[in-house]
């Protein structure tokens, strides 16, 4: 692959999207090789959990390549919009914890991606922002509906918008990133969260994030019984009874994801 960098390390995915020259611009052959790397990762039971990242300094992701928009037909773009689209739902319904590192700039389609992740850490250096309404458009690959499930409505109308450029720390007041740091501690700080949630209990980890997924789309008396059903799942898992073993021994468990 030209423009993805897939690496699998200690039952972690990391995928860097690698057109640094470009910041890291989505074009149609980079959203493809994404889409393959996420079908690889969702069906592979060993991986626990996945980092998003930019190669290079500058950029998490500017985006989508608005260079290539350029000499596109109106179907090509209507293409385009429908794969970014896909790829980040994909993203969403990942059965493991997703984090993106955000070393950079996040615009736009960038900053969409890293809405589809669960977690967002960023360098105290990077810039955010839904900032299609400045160009024409709206935030198509998710941004009008992730970004006020997660801040609420009004927050979410006043950066779409006003297509406004958040710093990291505007970001984290807003509740946008999870977490901020300095630019030579951003991977340590990614690796600080990957460690907590590697030390928990691998099917309950998914079936928590299956529960809480699909119960932010219900009503609360759906939302219980799907909660309920999610943890009929971890019973009658050796990883429940390792964990009463490890308590009773006064130890850490040692889970095996079965």
């Amino acid at each position: 692959m030209q423009n993805i960098n897939y690496v699998l390390e200690n039952s972690v995915a990391y995928v860097t999207l690698n057109r640094p020259s470009a910041m890291n611009a989505l074009n149609f052959q980079l959203l493809c090789e994404l889409e393959q790397v996420l079908e690889d990762i969702r069906i592979d039971s060993s991986i626990r959990a996945v980092v998003f990242r930019g190669n290079g300094e500058k950029a998490f992701s500017a985006g989508a390549d608005l260079k290539e928009r350029k000499t596109l037909t109106e179907a090509q773009v209507r293409r385009n919009v429908n794969k970014i689209g896909e790829v980040f739902i994909l993203i969403d319904h990942l059965p493991q914890p997703t984090i993106a590192a955000i070393n950079g700039i996040a615009l736009g389609g960038g900053m969409e991606l890293a809405l589809a992740c669960d977690f967002r850490v960023a360098s105290e250096s990077a810039i955010l922002g839904l900032t299609e309404t400045g160009l024409g458009i709206i935030p198509g690959a998710g941004g009008t509906q992730r970004l006020p499930r997660l801040i609420g409505e009004s927050k979410a109308l006043e950066l779409i918008l006003t297509a406004k450029r958040m710093t990291a720390q505007e970001a984290l007041d807003y509740g946008v990133v999870t977490q901020i740091t300095s630019a030579d501690q951003l991977d340590n700080k990614v690796d600080t969260l990957l460690q907590s949630l590697l030390a928990n209990a691998p099917i309950a980890i998914q079936q928590a994030k299956f529960s809480i997924k699909q119960g932010m789309n219900t009503d609360l008396h759906t939302g219980l019984a799907i909660e309920r059903k999610a943890y009929e799942i971890t019973l009658p898992t050796e990883d429940r009874i390792e964990a009463l073993k490890a308590f009773a021994e006064k130890r850490k468990p040692i889970f095996k994801g079965k």
